[in-house]
């Protein structure tokens, strides 16, 4: 099934100037860029964005550093586009993320982990919102 999902390039991918190489990947497992945007968040949107991790210890830096720079957020699609995003962007942490995904690759830690992707068709219709 065709899906569309939502890739966000964060700041530590946007100061390292990662981005064409994550955009390259991107292309590579054949997904179709629908749309695209830089986008400075507000702190409202970061919020919006982040709020199921309200209460937690990582959340106030979590919503800091993703307004340190603008960032590039992405509509994707192929097919199964959100699982297969989740499969090549690897696990939140970079450490245990598989050799050869995006953050395995480019992250350093937990929050700076140079991407974000949407986790269900839910997630995306709630966050595409904040970009597009």
């Amino acid at each position: 099934m065709i899906e569309q999902t939502l890739l966000v390039i964060k700041p530590d991918a946007i100061k390292n100037r990662l981005v064409g190489k994550i955009i390259t990947r991107i292309e590579e497992e054949e997904f179709t860029i629908r749309e695209i945007t830089v986008k400075s968040l507000t702190e409202q949107e970061t919020l919006t964005m982040y709020e199921e991790h309200r209460g937690k210890n990582f959340f106030e830096p979590l919503l800091v550093f993703m307004r340190e720079t603008p960032v590039v957020a992405l509509i994707l699609e192929r097919k199964n586009g959100i699982s297969h995003l989740r499969e090549i962007v690897g696990k939140t942490d970079p450490k245990r993320a598989k050799a050869g995904t995006i953050r395995a690759l480019y992250g350093t830690d937990t929050r700076r982990n140079v991407v974000h992707a949407s986790d269900s068709n839910e997630r995306f219709l709630k966050e595409v919102k904040l970009f597009f």
